[in-house]
């Protein structure tokens, strides 16, 4: 009996030694243009959108205008897939003395480095100011590993 138990031991193991070597794994989506098995060059873009104070959401930016915006202006430049998380936030501005609290949208994108899809993310953000006024749309870009 003593050897059976050994021998399940020894299996399990190599089971786990086996799962621990075993190369990283691979896409799920593959042959899709959009979505390559290994990608390179790509980048992930987060794009910060002030709604309005806080506290007072009656005054900001309503849901459904962020939609239309989104429908719009973000969507057909990435068809392919991105995130909107629901944040807040708060800056302050060089002749203020107290930061202003915003509900803001958090929008990420991931996408292959290239000057089409910057340009792509400059019009968004510049379609943003445009509509509402804004002064800025925080942009954080970054190199991304990522796989699908």
């Amino acid at each position: 009996m003593k050897t059976v138990h050994q021998l399940c031991a020894l299996l399990l193991v190599l089971q786990l030694t086996a799962c621990a070597t075993t190369s990283p794994a691979t896409a799920t989506l593959q042959g899709d243009a959009a979505h390559p098995a290994q990608t390179q060059g790509w980048v992930d873009t987060r794009l910060y959108f002030g709604l309005g104070p806080a506290d007072q959401p009656q005054e900001g930016i309503s849901e459904s205008t962020w939609r239309d915006f989104l429908d719009k202006e973000v969507t057909p430049r990435f068809p392919d897939g991105l995130t909107v998380v629901d944040v807040y936030g708060q800056w302050q501005g060089k002749q203020e003395t107290t930061p202003e609290r915003l509900h803001s949208k958090l929008l990420v994108i991931d996408y292959l480095d290239t000057q089409a899809n910057r340009d792509k993310i400059e019009a968004i953000r510049s379609a943003w100011k445009q509509r509402t006024g804004d002064q800025s749309v925080l942009r954080v870009t970054q190199p991304a590993d990522v796989s699908f």
